[in-house]
């Protein structure tokens, strides 16, 4: 068995100095928990992620049941404080430019939709599990870009290269603080599922995964670190079976079942 180190939060992009703030405070908590935690960035998520060395991260909802199901073993669900958050579920907010005529999602019919990447639950999943509804064919927009983020595909709704992205409740929330004025709006919101999750590796122990859980909920109340968890729309965590991301599977039956087979 390969010795847990390697953590990582990879999915969100809050502030630099509220991610190092909780960053330390994270490892501090894994090293009272009797871990040797290292920080580190991956490059490649998918390798970082099966890495056997991996002690704790971040992964978004849909490779958790899919690629990464039965590779990673889960940890916890975070709770975050922004819309479209409650408790430990989340939706995506489907956003359209300030000056878009679009008032219903009916009306993006044969739009142009951005999407970060076709294994995304909040920017590709969800928004076709939002259309499924909707749709009258195999496809309910006109096209769709991959942009290869969140930030990507705000990025292309606003230069009018697309008309619609749905984009992760914390994601857009962190946009926001950091983009106030921006002329973007919200249409509608998709279905809601779990929180993207925390892992660690598949073979980890019970007695470790205890401890493991001990080091995060030991950062999570540290009063020290509520700036940088404010700033990172973290308020807590919840421990969920892993049956609770099934709602995942559900949306992507429901959309098939519907005939809509992609954007």
């Amino acid at each position: 068995m390969s010795v847990r180190r390697l953590v990582s939060l990879p999915m969100y992009a809050p502030p630099e100095g509220a991610l190092n703030a909780f960053a330390a405070g994270l490892l501090a908590g894994l090293r009272r928990a009797g871990f040797a935690p290292e920080w580190t960035v991956p490059g490649d998520l998918y390798p970082h992620w099966n890495d056997p060395a991996l002690l704790l991260s971040q992964t978004c909802g849909y490779p958790l049941t899919h690629a990464l199901a039965g590779r990673v073993t889960l940890v916890a669900t975070p709770v975050y404080d922004a819309p479209g958050c409650e408790g430990p579920f989340y939706r995506s907010a489907v956003v359209v430019r300030a000056v878009d005529p679009a008032r219903r999602p009916q009306d993006l019919a044969g739009k142009i939709a951005a999407y970060n990447g076709p294994d995304s639950q909040s920017g590709f999943h969800a928004l076709r599990a939002a259309i499924a509804p909707l749709a009258r064919g195999p496809a309910f927009f006109g096209g769709a870009i991959e942009t290869g983020s969140h930030h990507g595909a705000i990025e292309a709704v606003l230069a009018g290269r697309a008309d619609a992205a749905a984009i992760d409740a914390v994601t857009l929330a962190l946009w926001r603080d950091a983009h106030p004025d921006a002329p973007l709006r919200v249409l509608c919101e998709t279905p809601a599922a779990p929180a993207l999750p925390f892992v660690t590796a598949a073979d980890t122990a019970p007695e470790a995964l205890a401890r493991l859980r001990e080091g995060l909920l030991d950062c999570i109340r540290d009063p020290a670190l509520a700036p940088a968890r404010r700033a990172m729309r973290l308020k807590g965590v919840e421990i969920l079976p892993l049956a609770a991301y099934d709602a995942i599977l559900w949306m992507e039956d429901a959309a098939a079942r519907s005939g809509l087979v992609r954007l």
